[in-house]
């Protein structure tokens, strides 16, 4: 299972209503189209990218394909989904070199306590030479006149 492939199958509102009618009930092509009131071409177009993602099963009946979701699929997607939502945010710190750009920030109001190596790392290699652009550092504080 490509997981890319299977969030952007499920990223369209059609597709996620065919999901959730194919879940309670098998249907065909026509039969989905009634329920949706779209084309047999439109549904026929949105099965297609279902099926190539895993979700969908078809199964011959007479002259029709009748499609029923892999629920396999979607649980080890549900699963893959519930992992992500339990990784933990892990603490910046600086003096390790692990401080991300997202928590700068914080990091940067304690400068003067960072080592060089993590102030280059950090704040960049201005800060740790002791200068500063105002435009890329809001925080500096020889700029804060200018």
């Amino acid at each position: 299972m490509e997981r890319m492939l299977l969030l952007k199958a499920i990223a369209d509102e059609t597709r996620m209503q065919i999901l959730s009618l194919l879940l309670r009930h098998n249907y065909c092509v026509r039969a989905l189209a009634k329920k949706l009131e779209l084309s047999e071409g439109a549904v026929s177009q949105h099965l297609k990218v279902l099926r190539e993602a895993g979700l969908l099963i078809g199964e011959k009946k007479g002259y029709f394909m009748h499609y029923d979701v892999n629920r396999d699929v979607l649980h080890a997607l549900a699963a893959d989904i519930e992992a992500l939502a339990r990784i933990e945010r892990e603490a910046c710190r600086p003096e390790a070199g692990e401080c991300p750009s997202s928590e700068q920030k914080p990091c940067r109001l304690r400068k003067q306590n960072c080592s060089e190596e993590v102030k280059e790392f950090c704040h960049g290699k201005d800060i740790a030479r002791g200068e500063c652009s105002h435009e890329r550092h809001g925080q500096c504080h020889r700029h804060k006149s200018e």
